[in-house]
């Protein structure tokens, strides 16, 4: 497997640079958009050994480009200041609208090896909420852009004859700050990702509902600055790294990958027809 995998590598970089050399290119690092609101420290310990595979898979570098927010990387993105960026659902679904040129590479599989996840609305246990209860409530949200917070939170509420409108709800920037929010009781109940909102089960934490599944996070390659033998070749160093290499890689990136396709985020785009995302909170 591992000499398949090699003989498959070298084949990609032969047609990439059939002269054997790096191309004038090369010198130039490729730049890369992390999450944004992580610290240098941790997106570095997230991201430089798998940075590190896929720029020896290119034969260029790749460095790492901070941003505040996900707003700021889609600018970043348009304006050809990016060449990849690590992206979930939504953000990914406004900036292929405002960008036609981004082209999904890879989604990196959960925990559980599936190239998908759910978004829950979770309350505490001990208050009997269900999801036709969550009127005139309040909410802890993560980000505007994130796809647990505003979207499929009121995705999930429309479905109960509800929405985030008819309560009251606040941006709290992180998943684990509004588990903890509502486990505290500052809320009545909180829009996150699933598998985070089990994490504090312990804590009292139940979830409500929870949405069907969602495209997992992915690579996205900016189309106007690489070629799509580039992101060919992106995408088959991933899919094609071995548990053994990914061993070193981010919690959130280190379980394999698979093929990513725009029509992968249909179902995001149908739940974004319904939502104008504000992009402060109500109260």
């Amino acid at each position: 497997m591992k000499t398949a995998r090699l003989a498959r590598l070298l084949l990609i970089t032969a047609c990439l640079f059939p002269t054997g050399g790096l191309p004038a290119h090369a010198a130039e690092p490729l730049a890369f958009a992390p999450l944004p609101m992580e610290t240098p420290e941790t997106v570095a310990a997230q991201w430089k050994p798998a940075l590190d595979y896929l720029g020896q898979a290119l034969g260029t570098p790749l460095r790492i480009e901070y941003s505040e927010s996900y707003a700021s990387i889609l600018d970043k993105f348009m304006a050809g200041k990016l060449d990849l960026a690590y992206l979930g659902p939504l953000p990914y679904v406004m900036l292929k609208e405002r960008f036609p040129a981004a082209v999904p590479v890879a989604h990196f599989n959960e925990k559980d090896g599936q190239p998908f996840y759910t978004c829950a609305i979770v309350a505490l246990a001990e208050r009997k909420l269900a999801a036709q209860d969550l009127r005139g409530k309040t909410f802890a949200l993560t980000q505007p852009l994130s796809t647990c917070g505003y979207l499929a939170s009121d995705g999930l509420l429309r479905r109960a004859g509800s929405g985030l409108e008819k309560n009251r709800y606040r941006y709290l920037g992180k998943h684990d700050a509004v588990a903890q929010a509502v486990a505290r009781g500052d809320y009545d109940a909180g829009g996150l990702k699933t598998a985070i909102g089990r994490k504090y089960a312990h804590l009292g934490l139940h979830i409500v509902v929870e949405s069907p599944p969602l495209p997992a996070f992915a690579l996205v390659a900016n189309g106007e600055r690489l070629s799509p033998e580039r992101i060919a070749a992106l995408r088959a160093a991933l899919i094609d790294a071995a548990p053994a290499q990914r061993a070193t890689w981010g919690d959130n990136i280190r379980h394999g990958a698979a093929p990513a396709s725009d029509k992968d985020y249909d179902l995001v785009r149908k739940l974004r027809a319904h939502a104008n995302i504000p992009e402060k909170g109500n109260f």
